[in-house]
C-alpha cells in the first residue's frame, strides 16, 4: 500500500473530510487532495503531525507496502482524538454571483475565519447583511457591528444601531449615543433615558440640556415630573411643544411630535 492509499484510509476511519484534515494540519484542502492522488508529498514536519495525528509510526506510513503500526500513546498526544479537531470548521461558498461577490458564504470555526458575500456568516464577516463575531455590512449583526443598520454588543450604526453599547444616527442600547438616543445612559442632540443628556432635548428620570424633562431636570427650560416614576402623562405637551418652538424655531415638526408622544 503506499503512502496516498494510507493517508486517505486512515482519514476516512477517523471520519475527516479533506478539508478537516487541512485545517488540523494548516494547510489547503488541495494541498490535501494532492497527497492523496499521490501528485505530491508532504514536507517531513507535515508527515510527522499525520503521524501523530493519526497514532501511527512514521516509518510505517511513509514506506511503501509496510504495515501500518500503531504508535505509543504519549501524554497529551493525539491518538484518542485527532490533534486539532476542536479547530474544526465548516465553509460553504455559493457559485452563483452578485456584485462580485458569492451569493452567500459562510466560514466559521476556531480562528480567524473570514466570510465575503452577499450574505456573509463568519467570525469575521463582510457583506450586504453581514453576521459574525466581527461584521461590517449594510446591515450587520455581530459581537462588534457597524453598518448602516447594526446590532451587536458594541454597534456602530450610520442610521439605525442597537446593542448594549450603541453608536449612530438613531442609537437604542444600555449606553446609547446618536442624534436621536434612546438607553439607559442616552447622549445626544434628542435623548431619552433614565439618565438623558442632551444639547436639545432631554427626557428622562435624570434629564440635562437645553430643554428639559424628567423628576430632576437642569435647562435653560426644565418640566419637572413628581415622582414616583416617569409621571410624564402630567406634562402638559402643549406647553413643551410651544418652548421647542420658541428655543428652535427652525425644527422639524416631526421631531416636536416626536419628543413630545409621552407627554398629554
Amino acid at each position: 500500500m503506499k503512502f496516498y492509499e494510507k493517508l486517505q484510509m486512515l482519514r476516512r476511519e477517523k471520519g475527516l473530510s479533506q478539508e478537516m484534515l487541512a485545517e488540523m494540519l494548516d494547510v489547503s484542502r488541495q494541498a490535501v487532495s494532492k497527497w492523496e492522488s499521490g501528485q505530491t508529498y508532504p514536507e517531513t514536519d507535515k508527515l510527522i503531525a499525520i503521524s501523530n495525528i493519526f497514532g501511527v509510526t512514521l516509518d510505517s506510513l511513509v514506506k511503501d507496502d509496510e504495515p501500518l503500526r500503531r504508535s505509543e500513546p504519549q501524554h497529551g498526544g493525539c491518538n484518542a482524538v485527532p490533534c486539532g479537531s476542536w479547530r474544526r470548521s465548516y465553509e460553504y461558498k455559493s457559485k452563483r454571483t452578485a456584485f462580485g461577490l458569492p451569493l452567500v458564504h459562510i466560514n466559521i470555526g476556531w480562528g480567524a475565519k473570514r466570510a465575503k458575500g452577499v450574505v456573509a456568516i463568519g467570525n469575521m464577516a463582510r457583506g450586504i447583511v453581514a453576521i459574525g463575531l466581527l461584521s461590517a455590512g449594510l446591515v450587520s449583526i455581530g459581537l462588534l457591528s457597524a453598518g448602516l443598520v447594526s446590532t451587536g454588543l458594541l454597534s456602530l450604526g450610520l442610521l439605525l444601531a442597537v446593542g448594549t453599547i450603541s453608536v449612530g444616527t438613531f442609537a437604542i442600547g444600555a449606553v446609547a449615543i446618536g442624534i436621536f438616543a434612546l438607553g439607559a445612559v442616552a447622549i445626544g442632540m434628542f435623548s431619552t433615558g433614565a439618565l438623558a443628556v442632551a444639547s436639545h432635548i432631554a427626557i428622562g428620570d435624570h434629564a440635562y440640556g437645553h430643554i428639559a424633562v424628567g423628576r430632576i431636570a437642569e435647562g435653560v427650560r426644565t418640566f419637572i415630573t413628581t415622582p414616583p416614576g416617569y409621571n410624564f402623562s402630567e406634562i402638559d405637551a402643549n406647553q413643551v411643544r410651544a418652548a421647542i418652538r420658541e428655543e428652535f424655531p427652525n425644527m422639524w415638526n416631526w421631531i416636536i411630535r416626536w419628543m413630545t408622544v409621552l407627554f398629554r
